[in-house]
């Protein structure tokens, strides 16, 4: 067999160290043959560990014990994505401002704010030993990577920005999950939203803000509970004391704050627009074809490159597990090991609550408790903000940071301050840990014994295995208040709306083995009227659900295949249910109008499919919006109307379409035949702008198109290496089929793991120079995610590269 022997003795052979990189970064050759073997030396090791690549760069790492088997995972996922890791920490650490410069600041101000540095370090001292061991290992494992490069063997932008990574430490893996969790809890806008319609009459309200659908498809309990319709906890203390102008002025400050947020969270590919962050289902042998399980999970984060997902395949002793990771955490986050599968949707609770604290105007540091005046906790920071991008140079920024019982000071209006309670910032939660035992769970048992310890924003888990069970269970924490539902801003110096505890974890919804043999989550209302417990009163509109539920229910015995299909399924429920009443009302009056000629011309025959190549998608698309628009303006003025942002708020205006009400019609309209004549002429113009093209052309793939931006894009010199040309658009947020926002696709069989399917946006790797930058892009496109092998025989026919990890001493 033919080897190649690199020791980290030649580190200072920039030839040496060429050859490493070449290898190690994914740059082989897909051609190459599984004779090729290298031999890397690294301290650290234990035993040892060999890493098979396969045609995609994926690699199947293999160790003769736990320790090694992180390490090497620490230092493949270094080699392929390091500076999108130190690009992760830098973000949770509020550290951007020193590579980026001013430009930052407001985002690293706000993760100051929270505190998640500090977080992280206590995060790690609470660790169980095992879960500790592992964290370490893989953080040695990352680290010896780093220690094999000089300034020239760097990655592109840790050169293109004239800086060099610091070692990784194991606070910067829990301040991954600190990321996550940001992406996955943002009611606190909704408090403030919801407090803004303080002057509306209630059936309005309430009419704008609805909680259930039509279309639910409801997991835990029922919605009946003794022949009655049961009632849902709605305590508010809206209409008592609230300012209704004064809370829209903190709306507006509140969304500039969670646009900070985005563009944080969309630099590194976290970002779920609107809590829609996911698909996920299993059927039971019953319902396969196969007689075992079959599981599928896509999901829903903002296009990026790299990719935010990492393909993997761990192997030891007592450890057998694949799927994807996030860069910088060790073990799968969503995968199968030899007995199990499971996939993870976002529940969208409800844990971000907000109180209005009162401040000693003589003394600014005194707040008022239940108790009597207390003083807060002030913390001072200091961030270093680059001068310039010639150098590295730094100036020191200094901000105070106010932390009250509640938490820390987040908005600030004319005196009025309001602190944040969030389990994300509480040391005790823990994102990360359950993970390691997911990983190496075999039964239900195991599994839900492993789910009692995640303490993170509630997860939709599903779950199947090999015995042919079915389950799932929304864990993570989800606070109890005193009083109320913390659906508006609570009183800060009462204790009405504190914190009294969590649900237990044995209360939080689950289930196992329906009898329909189906389980499916898509950020949508999971519980039914009679669960006894608040979860959220903003529910992501059943869309997605519905149509999964609907598919599924529509054939006996479901495949792969099946699946697959479903993954891809790109038709609209709002687009159809929109167009089959704007049908309904323009064929009347085809003959004696032309704007309705041309719109039911343009409808007639639709499938409401988001297709590419659709022409009636862009208008129905763009006439929704308006239609939209224009109802809002009209009920909430322009200025409050453009700040409404509802989960469900599709639920609202399929109603509205549906049944047409006169008392949401615009005063400035007759009838709804002439606001949907003016919403026609609102969509060709707001089109015109947007595509430059021949009307008869357009297509949804030109309207809406898919980009995979870098955070150095439009830096100068090296942007244009970043760039992957914009591809059009299939899909979108109404569908199962998201489109742009499907950062990966996941088909678990439990009957042969070999026909699992999965795949990535981009590629494996971060370097644009890398055949594995973005070769999966491809079968991500047309919804074909290939095999994932899992056996040994099937991984060994798809070896392409062979190296072995082995250890030496200092």
């Amino acid at each position: 067999m033919k080897q190649r022997r690199i020791s980290i003795a030649c580190v200072g052979s920039l030839c040496l160290l060429a050859i490493l990189s070449y290898y190690i970064a994914g740059g082989y050759c897909a051609a190459t043959t599984q004779s090729n073997t290298s031999t890397l030396e690294l301290v650290g090791l234990r035993g040892g560990a060999r890493v098979r690549r396969d045609e995609r760069g994926v690699p199947y790492i293999e160790a003769t014990n736990e320790e090694d088997l992180y390490f090497a995972q620490g230092y493949v996922l270094a080699s392929d994505r390091l500076w999108q890791m130190d690009l992760m920490r830098r973000t949770a650490r509020g550290e951007l401002s020193e590579i980026f410069g001013p430009v930052t600041i407001r985002e690293d101000k706000r993760r100051r704010t929270f505190g998640y540095s500090a977080i992280a370090e206590q995060v790690v001292g609470r660790l169980s030993p095992r879960v500790r061991a592992a964290v370490e290992a893989y953080t040695q494992g990352v680290n010896a990577y780093i220690s094999l490069l000089d300034k020239k063997s760097l990655p592109l932008e840790f050169r293109a920005l004239q800086y060099e990574p610091r070692p990784w430490r194991a606070a910067d893996t829990i301040l991954i999950g600190k990321n996550l969790a940001e992406s996955l809890s943002t009611t606190l806008q909704s408090d403030l939203m919801r407090a803004a319609f303080a002057d509306l009459p209630r059936e309005r309200r309430d009419a704008l803000l609805p909680i259930t659908s039509p279309l639910d498809v409801v997991m835990v309990g029922s919605d009946i509970a003794g022949g009655k319709v049961a009632t849902m906890n709605r305590a508010s203390a809206l209409g008592a004391g609230y300012d209704g102008t004064r809370m829209a002025e903190m709306l507006g400050q509140a969304l500039e704050d969670v646009d900070v947020m985005r563009r944080s969270l969309e630099r590194v590919g976290l970002y779920a627009e609107g809590l829609a962050a996911s698909n996920n289902w299993v059927v039971n042998g019953r319902r396969s074809r196969t007689g075992k399980p079959l599981l599928a999970n896509d999901p829903h984060l903002v296009p990026s490159a790299p990719s935010i997902w990492y393909m993997a395949h761990l192997s030891a002793p007592e450890l057998h597990v694949a799927g994807v990771t996030i860069p910088g955490v060790p073990g799968i986050l969503i995968g199968h090991n030899d007995r199990i599968a499971w996939g993870i949707t976002n529940v969208g609770a409800d844990v971000q609550d907000l109180y209005i604290e009162k401040f000693d105007k003589d003394n600014p540091r005194r707040y008022l408790t239940p108790s009597g005046w207390r003083e807060a906790v002030v913390r001072h920071e200091k961030i270093n903000v680059r001068k310039n991008q010639a150098d590295s140079a730094t100036e020191t920024v200094e901000i105070d940071i106010t932390v009250t019982r509640h938490g820390p000071i987040i908005l600030e209006n004319e005196g009025i301050r309001y602190a944040l309670a969030w389990p994300a910032l509480d040391p005790t939660t823990n994102e990360s840990e359950a993970y390691y035992f997911i990983n190496r769970a075999q039964n239900w048992q195991a599994f839900r014994a492993a789910l009692k310890g995640y303490t993170g924003s509630p997860l939709n888990f599903v779950y199947g295995d090999v015995d042919d069970h079915i389950g799932y269970w929304a864990a993570g924490r989800y606070p109890i208040r005193k009083r109320g539902d913390g659906s508006v801003p609570h009183d800060g110096a009462s204790d009405a709306g504190d914190w009294i505890g969590y649900i237990a974890f044995e209360k939080t919804p689950h289930l196992y083995d329906p009898p329909s043999g189906v389980i499916v989550t898509a950020n949508n209302r999971v519980v039914g009227r009679t669960y006894p417990y608040y979860i959220t009163n903003e529910w992501v509109v059943p869309y997605r659900a519905r149509r999964i539920y609907d598919l599924l229910s529509a054939k006996d015995k479901m495949s792969v295949d099946d699946f697959r299909e479903i993954q891809a399924d790109t038709y609209s429920i709002p687009d159809a249910t929109f167009v089959t009443q704007v049908l309904t009302l323009g064929r009347p009056l085809a003959n004696a109008s032309s704007g309705w000629r041309e719109i039911v011309a343009a409808f007639d025959g639709w499938d409401a499919r988001m297709n590419a190549e659709s022409r009636a998608m862009p208008l129905s698309n763009a006439m929704r919006a308006a239609f939209q628009g224009r109802i809002l303006a009209a009920a909430l003025g322009p200025q409050l109307a453009s700040k409404y942002s509802w989960s469900n708020a599709g639920t609202f205006f399929d109603l509205v379409t549906t049944t047409l009400p006169q008392e949401w019609l615009p005063t400035e309209f007759n009838s709804y035949e002439q606001l949907i004549l003016a919403c026609y002429k609102d969509a060709l113009e707001n089109l015109s702008k947007k595509i430059d093209v021949d009307r008869s052309k357009w297509t949804w793939g030109q309207f809406m198109q898919v980009n995979f931006p870098h955070p150095l894009l439009s830096a100068p010199s090296v942007g244009g290496q970043f760039r992957i040309a914009p591809i059009q658009r299939t899909g979108g947020v109404p569908a199962i089929n998201t489109g742009a926002s499907v950062s990966m696709r996941y088909i678990a069989d439990m009957s042969n793991w070999d026909n699992t399917r999965l795949n990535i946006t981009l590629g494996q790797s971060g370097n644009p120079a890398s055949p594995h930058w973005k070769d999966q892009l491809a079968s991500w496109r047309t919804a074909t995610p290939p095999a994932f092998p899992f056996s040994k025989n099937a991984v060994a026919n798809a070896t392409r590269e062979v190296y072995v990890l082995t250890g030496r001493r200092k």
